[in-house]
């Protein structure tokens, strides 16, 4: 077929090179009248090529001509493939092909034709474009767009349900006929699907079941000229059946038992019921129902969305005592399956349930809940309001203790009694608060006597109605003031008053003045309120600039009770339009609360007992130096002072042994004097810098003798010594030992031997002879 398109291409081509040449020479005629040019025009064949030609290279191609007539004419082709995949012969002008062409990579190619003298390559034409065409050959085997190709029908689909579509492309001239057409075929899984030779898979049976085999895998092949045995290529399709509510469900078991305690709360779970549905999630919809038995009002089955699964709970409150075991039969369908897809087996699953309830110690048992009491205010009389009962629901039948928990508002206003009798300790005011509520708990007395740890409430709440027990009372509005020219009639204020107790139905406050005998006068409203107007007109302001009015206010009650209350008028000066211009100001009465004077009462009470302790401690410390004033001391008794000292003492380093100025007053006064017993104080330093005379620091020195004398709170420390200074004026002169042997002193210092071995040291060093050398 190839071979005789290309023949009648060459029959043809002359015809149309000699009508090409004509209407060439026909222009160049027209031409050449005006401009005397010889005709010249270009002339070639029509150029085709078949791709991949199995003869040797080169390939003619064609030839092209010019109608110019030299014989130095030379033939040149240019363009993207000259002179690579085509050339021309420069004399002849055959175009040759040096490479098999592939259509599928390029179609056609475009070139362009020169004719120019080989001896100054000057054109001898204007240049032509040509194109050589790429005639096809079926080579090419259709290929799928892709290797594996997915698709999904539904389960139980009728025959012909179009499932998926495949693809594969020709890389051939689709304009050749033959070429580019592909068909399809199943090769794999012709049992179960079909293709057309559009590529469009269906089904070939209508009872595919998901629950069976879920997917199925089938090859398909594509091949191009229909009915010859071409090259094929071939893809994998997967196809899901999607799933359809079509199962019912059925119970794994065909009984199912149950423990459960007696007092599972209501809506507990009680237990779970399973079944199995071969359907996926989604098309889950197991309904349970009860089919046999007398429970129903008891139990309820819930189905959990999420498991399927039959939960199983009470309805209401389980009593051992009562019934101890439970049985029925309960059913499970789903209403959603589609009935044209059923299968047989049967759509309903039926099971038995065996609920065992266990007997466990129970709480006691309120038999009335809420319980609900009414009493009177302030009735002494009543003091017992009635009982609460519990009981307790076990075999064992014990006592049952009643306490109470919680109260509102707080406070011991209603007490319970052990056998639950609620009592009122004192009468209630339902001023204070209008009820009262308090939970009782009933707890069981076991076989030991104590308490069981489980107990049960009740709440009691008790009413108070109203007596008519408090008087009502005046709502003291803003500051009343009225004009000193006010005109009879003028309104002054409008009052009312409030009352703790109850608004009697019967009627309204009634308002009186408690006087006639003033220029005021009081008019009643009838809605709880009334007007105090002026009565006779022009107050004097020189006589009374406020007026003090008492107002007298009864209630409507069983008994009837009234209060006295006092308005506090001020008399103002207005202008003439009745404004007030000035109004005394009011003393204001500044209150004090209980609290707070109890609180002043406190500091104060605080205040008076700390100063009377200051002055009971400064009278018995003025009666105790007074006793120390009298109180001598004997040489035996220094002695035993000095002898307490647990040491031999260092000299006058040593200030905190002994007191020097005891030794000294003991060597002036002798032996028999009595010396005043004082401890000594501690007496800071003065600084260093001091360079006072003798005089002074004997002064200072005394002055501090005396502090420490008359303190006995202090410990003995050498006072003297503290000074750091010893001067000629010092009392007790130097007890050093290093200028001892030197002194000038006519002291006696034998009376040291008295004091026994613990002053036998001192009296070695200071009874010895003044001539007698000491070696140290």
């Amino acid at each position: 077929m190839n071979h005789l398109i290309l023949l009648f291409s060459l029959f043809l081509a002359p015809a149309f090179a000699g009508k090409e040449s004509q209407i060439t020479n026909q222009n160049f005629a027209s031409n050449n009248a005006g401009h005397k040019r010889p005709k010249r025009d270009w002339i070639w064949n029509q150029m085709h090529i078949k791709e991949e030609i199995d003869t040797p290279l080169p390939h003619h191609v064609g030839k092209i001509t010019s109608s110019v007539r030299n014989n130095n004419a030379k033939y040149i082709i240019e363009g993207e493939y000259a002179n690579t995949i085509f050339k021309v012969e420069e004399t002849s002008g055959d175009v040759y092909a040096f490479e098999r062409l592939d259509r599928e990579k390029k179609a056609e190619y475009e070139l362009t034709a020169l004719i120019i003298d080989r001896r100054n390559n000057q054109s001898l034409e204007p240049p032509s474009k040509f194109i050589i065409k790429v005639y096809d050959i079926n080579d090419n085997v259709p290929v799928f767009v892709q290797k594996v190709f997915n698709g999904s029908v539904p389960e139980m689909s009728p025959v012909g349900t179009s499932v998926t579509k495949v693809t594969a492309v020709d890389a051939d001239d689709p304009t050749v006929t033959g070429h580019a057409t592909v068909t399809y075929q199943v090769i794999k899984g012709d049992e179960y699907f079909t293709v057309d030779d559009s590529g469009v898979i269906s089904t070939t049976r209508a009872d595919l079941d998901r629950e069976n085999q879920s997917t199925y895998e089938i090859i398909i092949k594509a091949k191009d000229a229909p009915g010859s045995s071409g090259d094929s290529s071939t893809a994998t399709v997967i196809i899901t059946l999607t799933d359809i509510n079509d199962n019912f469900p059925v119970f794994k078991h065909s009984s199912f038992h149950f423990k459960v305690p007696e007092n599972i709360s209501v809506g507990g779970e009680v237990g779970r019921v399973k079944v199995e549905d071969i359907d996926e999630p989604q098309h889950r919809n197991t309904k349970y129902s009860f089919v046999r038995g007398e429970y129903r009002d008891t139990f309820e089955i819930v189905a959990n969305p999420f498991t399927n699964e039959g939960i199983i709970r009470p309805k209401k409150p389980l009593d051992f005592e009562k019934v101890a075991e439970y049985r029925f039969d309960i059913e499970a369908t789903d209403p959603t399956v589609d009935l044209r897809y059923f299968k047989s087996g049967g759509s309903r699953s039926i099971s038995t349930v065996t609920i065992e309830v266990t007997d466990v110690d129970e709480p006691p048992v309120f038999t009335k809940l809420p319980y609900e009491f009414k009493v009177r205010e302030n009735d002494p009389g009543v003091r017992t309001l009635g009982p609460v009962w519990a009981h307790d629901p076990d075999a064992a039948k014990r006592k049952i203790r009643f306490i109470r928990r919680r109260a509102i508002p707080n406070g011991d206003y209603i007490r319970v009694s052990d056998n639950g009798m609620i009592q009122l300790p004192k009468p209630l005011d339902r001023e204070f608060s209008s009820s009262y509520n308090i939970t009782v708990a009933a707890q069981e007395i076991l076989e030991d006597g104590r308490l069981s740890d489980r107990e049960s409430h009740a709440q009691v709440h008790v009413i108070v109605t109203d007596e008519n027990d408090n008087a009502p009372e005046l709502v003291y509005p803003e500051e009343p003031r009225v004009c000193e020219n006010a005109a009879p009639g003028k309104v002054i204020i409008r009052i009312s008053a409030t009352d703790k107790d109850e608004i009697s139905p019967r009627g309204f406050f009634k308002y009186f003045l408690a006087t006639e005998d003033s220029n005021f006068s009081l008019v009643e409203n009838y809605d709880n309120t009334a007007n105090i107007t002026v009565k006779y007109g022009q107050f004097n302001r020189e006589l009374a600039k406020i007026h003090y009015l008492p107002v007298i206010i009864s209630d409507n009650g069983d008994p009837e009770l009234s209060s006295t209350n006092t308005l506090v008028i001020s008399v103002c000066k207005c202008n003439e339009k009745g404004n007030f211009t000035f109004c005394e100001e009011r003393a204001k009465q500044v209150g004090v609360s209980i609290q707070a004077l109890v609180a002043i009462f406190i500091c104060i009470f605080t205040i008076i007992v700390f100063f009377a302790v200051i002055t009971l401690l400064i009278l018995l410390r003025k009666r105790h130096k007074k006793d120390l004033s009298g109180l001598g001391r004997n040489v035996a008794e220094i002695h035993e002072q000095l002898v307490t000292y647990d040491e031999e003492g260092g000299g006058e380093m040593d200030t905190t042994s002994y007191d020097v100025s005891v030794l000294n007053s003991v060597r002036k006064n002798g032996i028999k004097a009595e010396a005043v017993p004082s401890p000594y104080a501690q007496v800071q330093k003065p600084p260093g810098n001091i360079t006072s005379g003798a005089g002074e620091m004997e002064m200072m020195i005394e002055v501090k003798k005396d502090e420490a004398d008359n303190d006995r709170d202090l410990l003995p420390y050498d006072t003297l010594h503290i000074y750091g200074y010893e001067g000629a004026e010092s009392i007790a002169e130097s007890l050093s030992s290093l200028e001892s042997g030197s002194s000038d002193s006519d002291i006696d210092y034998d009376f040291l031997n008295d004091w026994g071995p613990r002053f036998k040291m001192l009296a070695e060093l200071y009874g010895s002879e003044s001539n007698e050398d000491f070696m140290y």
